[in-house]
């Protein structure tokens, strides 16, 4: 969707530089005709928002956003954003907790996002985002939602604002509308009190000089009333729904007959008051008893009190007035009162990111020195038994034995294990998508949508992977631009990206991308050769493109003014970024016909495929693979899950890294990536592999295939301090990290893992009771649990696709 959005503003500014036109296209004509026009993006959530905004950045775009809701959660980077909002007031209903087998099942972000919510707006208010609210979303409830938002903190003039002033401003229309003023238009509303207050009614809506009297809202003379008629008094009670007022007074109680108590009429017995209200005016008709003539009365309404003449039944006039009595609901509405406040009282903390194991304040790197831990170096100073490493300003700043540094905080290892971070070379966490379906979808960038709050994130850093190459999956031959992020949780999206990291691009091979398992598939290609031939038509239509683009950019200057560039192909313009070498090829793929095929695509346009993954049948042409220069990024011994990897086998790491070629072990697991270390283990059992290079399966190796080799991937004075402090041997199904550091930044401590559990029970007990107590307050209840997370693979599309819920709920 964004590639779309992206290429659409760039035809637009191509095809506007064109005259005459070399087409007609309505919906160009159309989008350019519009541009000086607001224009409103709809967001489901920050992270949205954030990316809607990124696309306004790169064309000179200041949309306007209607958020999700959930701004309080990021609001320093929604502020950022410098993008107006508009704000439905569409709060969560508490979830329903009654069952305590069923709560388990509501997520943690779902109980704090029901009690945060009603908060947003104010947020937002004292962050100086501007914003108009809107009654989409939940209109039956605007009113009643905003008084909850004003308890919980928004500004009444705030509010007001957001209705008048803030939406006519951000519609470029101040000069008409939001306001009272001399020149704008009449649009005036008048209410029974002030608007905000509870029970308030609008009495007038005027609309350009015109005036609207509405039906009085019975609840603005809803109460009990002394009603005096002549020398007569009786307790009147007014309420009824909307148009339709209701009245009532007690009916008098009846002489018992000859003593009979079956006789008596109970004083509580009540006898209808008919009531109409009209503009001020106000009439009455009642029968006082029994069989008694009608009591008919006229007057008027001022300062809530009623008075005026009427008749009784016997035809004689009469002076009347009602004047309001206490009212016994106020009890009970202060007790409601008490009970919201009780409710929006002691919010618990926004925590970055807004998930379990989140931080309440973002950790900073310190130095730090490292002592006595056995130092897995995977450089030519090998293993250092008694190891010290030092680290300084998030980088490695000496390595050795017996380091001192009086400002660094120590960390005694003694017994312990250092390792570089483990790097994922083929990951599909921390993402919102992973799929698209085009034969060259080469335009979509993963970057885009990197999911900085996704729980796998902390997991994978719970299992020592400190890096990740977060791939495009292989549903069709040319898929998107890969996103190579450091798993800095708690960061914002594009602050988990890996600043100046080559491009990297995913394509796929084999049963996935013809679509072999789908019978209902109709798209090209259907067959091995048709993603062959859909290779070298990308190539050959990206090298023509180039070509174009070399003959305008040759013009000499002046020529180059008058003459309109070619027409931007992001698709094409990742095709070129490979035929330069500035763009890299992970492959998807099985089949050793296949990973032939591709080497041989490439050499035939002047490059070369730098990694195959999952490769499996690599072994079989890992020489020409050696030869041609490619790296594989393998499982350890995965097989017979289909069709065309039935000849893998567990030797295919050793086999080929004996071949000279460089190897990695993935995981394309949010599971297994958790685990890679006794992934990497598996290659000394079946390979007879050093257990160093082992390691460097996880580590070093998937630097080198990612070039991120002089930065991470081994412990050396001047690279990145990204490393972790394991339990015991890394390679022992007995390790389990302690420490992991993300430049030199603890994301990940096992003591600290304790304590938050413990603080996570907690927190959920604290809003399961409040929850509990909001019960039955009218705000509407949901069943318990929703739709898990989505647990994106391979060969996932638009679906979802379930875990177990209370693992996931964690």
């Amino acid at each position: 969707s964004m590639a779309l959005l992206r290429q659409t503003y760039l035809d637009a500014h191509w095809y506007r530089a064109q005259d005459p036109k070399p087409f007609t296209d309505r919906s160009l004509i159309a989008l350019l005709a519009t541009r000086e026009l607001p224009q409103i993006f709809e967001a489901r959530d920050w992270l949205s928002l954030l990316r809607a905004d990124s696309v306004g950045d790169e064309f000179g775009i200041q949309f306007l956003i209607k958020g999700g809701g959930d701004e309080y959660r990021r609001i320093d980077a929604v502020r950022q954003s410098g993008a107006a909002l508009i704000l439905a007031l569409d709060f969560p209903k508490p979830p329903d907790v009654a069952d305590p087998w069923e709560t388990r099942r509501v997520s943690l972000v779902d109980m704090k996002h029901w009690e945060l919510a009603p908060g947003n707006p104010a947020a937002i208010a004292a962050a100086g985002i501007p914003f108009a609210l809107t009654s989409a979303g939940d209109a039956e409830n605007f009113w009643s939602n905003l008084r909850v938002a004003i308890e919980r903190g928004l500004d009444e003039s705030q509010a007001l604002a957001s209705l008048t002033t803030q939406p006519a401003s951000m519609l470029g229309l101040s000069d008409r509308l939001g306001a009272l003023k001399p020149g704008a238009i009449a649009n005036v509303l008048i209410t029974s009190k002030p608007l905000f207050d509870k029970g308030a009614v609008v009495e007038e809506n005027w609309v350009q000089g015109k005036r609207f009297v509405l039906s009085p809202h019975p609840s603005d003379h809803a109460g009990r009333y002394e009603l005096r008629v002549g020398e007569k008094s009786y307790e009147l009670t007014v309420g009824g729904e909307p148009g339709k007022p209701e009245g009532t007074i007690p009916a008098p109680a009846a002489e018992p007959a000859d003593g009979d108590p079956a006789n008596e009429k109970s004083a509580a017995d009540k006898i209808k008051v008919e009531i109409r209200f009209d503009d001020g005016l106000v009439s009455l008709r009642f029968a006082p008893a029994k069989d008694a003539a009608p009591i008919r009365l006229n007057g008027w309404i001022s300062a809530g009190r009623w008075r005026g003449r009427g008749q009784l039944g016997d035809g004689s006039w009469v002076s009347w007035s009602a004047e309001p009595l206490p009212d016994s609901g106020d009890a009970a509405e202060a007790e409601d009162e008490d009970k919201d406040e009780e409710i929006a009282a002691e919010a618990g903390p926004i925590t970055y990111p807004f998930a379990p194991y989140g931080w309440v304040e973002p950790p900073a790197a310190e130095p730090l020195l490292i002592k006595n831990a056995t130092v897995w170096t995977l450089e030519d100073a090998g293993m250092i038994e008694g190891g010290d490493v030092l680290i300084r300003d998030g980088r490695i700043a000496a390595v050795g034995r017996g380091l001192t540094a009086s400002e660094a905080r120590v960390i005694d290892a003694d017994g312990k294990h250092l390792t570089p971070g483990i790097i994922d070379e083929h990951a599909h966490i921390a993402l919102s998508g992973v799929n698209d379906v085009a034969a060259n979808s080469g335009m979509v960038r993963m970057e885009d949508v990197v999911d900085s709050e996704d729980v796998n994130i902390y997991r994978n850093l719970a299992g020592g992977v400190t890096a990740a190459q977060l791939l495009h999956g292989s549903a069709n031959p040319i898929g998107g631009q890969s996103a190579l992020v450091k798993l800095r949780w708690g960061a914002l999206p594009r602050e988990m990206l890996i600043e100046g990291a080559d491009g990297f691009i995913k394509f796929a091979l084999g049963e996935n991308v013809k679509r072999s398992r789908n019978n209902a598939s109709i798209r090209y290609p259907q067959s091995r050769m048709g993603v062959e031939q859909v290779f070298r038509d990308a190539f050959t239509q990206a090298r023509d493109y180039r070509a174009r683009w070399a003959d305008y950019e040759a013009l000499p200057r002046r020529e180059r003014a008058r003459t309109l560039p070619p027409r931007r192909d992001l698709a094409l313009d990742a095709m070129v970024e490979i035929l330069e070498r500035e763009r890299f090829i992970t492959c998807h793929s099985y089949v050793q016909s296949e990973i032939n095929m591709l080497m041989h695509v490439a050499e035939d346009f002047g490059f070369r495929v730098n990694t195959f993954t999952h490769i499996l049948e690599g072994y079989k042409v890992a020489d020409l693979m050696a030869a041609h220069g490619a790296g594989a990024s393998t499982f350890a011994d995965w097989w017979a899950y289909k069709w065309e990897v039935r000849y893998a086998i567990p030797y295919n790491p050793a086999l080929m890294s004996e071949a000279g070629v460089t190897v990695a072990v993935n995981s394309d697991s949010r599971e297994m990536s958790r685990r890679l270390n006794q992934e990497a283990a598996k290659a000394v059992k079946y390979g007879g592999m050093s257990e160093v290079e082992a390691l460097k399966l996880v580590t070093l190796n998937p630097a080198k295939l990612l070039h991120l080799d002089d930065r991470m991937g081994s412990i050396r004075e001047g690279k990145d301090a990204d490393l972790v402090l394991w339990s015991d041997h890394p390679l022992s199904i007995d390790a389990r990290p302690q420490t992991t550091l993300v430049d030199g930044v603890a994301y990940f401590d096992a003591e600290r893992d304790r304590e938050l559990r413990a603080q996570i029970r907690a927190e959920r007990a604290r809003l399961i009771e409040k929850l509990a107590k909001a019960k039955g307050k009218g705000n509407g209840e949901k069943g318990a649990g929703g739709k898990p997370p989505r647990v994106w693979q391979c060969d996932s599309l638009h679906g979802y696709e379930y875990l177990d819920v209370l693992e996931v709920r964690s």
